[in-house]
């Protein structure tokens, strides 16, 4: 499945919500580049909504990991919201749900988050 995104921002996070297969296709560098615009807009907070991701190629962990270390180079940090099972038990087994913070849903993360 193709995947395609779109990205939002508000007084907490910046957000970049997925669907589809996220495997580091030559959509990768678009989304790794999402990322840099925010960082350069001075944001602190990344939030990546994976509700509509159905699969994550190691091609596509590269990418996540990419985004984060971007983030944490400038003070920042990259979150993870809405896994589906699947993607859950690949963030359990590649251990990286022990280096991003996951939350359930975008409403978890804004109450963890708000000012």
């Amino acid at each position: 499945m193709k995947l395609t995104y779109t990205t939002s921002k508000d007084q907490i996070a910046n957000y970049l919500f997925i669907q589809g297969d996220l495997i580091g296709d030559e959509v990768g560098p678009q989304l790794v580049e999402v990322v840099s615009d925010a960082i350069e807009d001075g944001a602190k907070k990344f939030v990546v909504d994976l509700s509509e991701v159905r699969y994550i190629s190691s091609s596509g962990i590269g990418l996540l990991i990419t985004m984060l270390t971007k983030m944490r180079n400038k003070d920042g940090e990259v979150y993870l919201t809405a896994p589906s099972e699947h993607v859950k038990k690949l963030l359990i087994i590649t251990k990286l749900n022990n280096i991003f913070t996951v939350y359930d849903s975008i409403e978890d993360f804004k109450k963890g988050n708000s000012k």
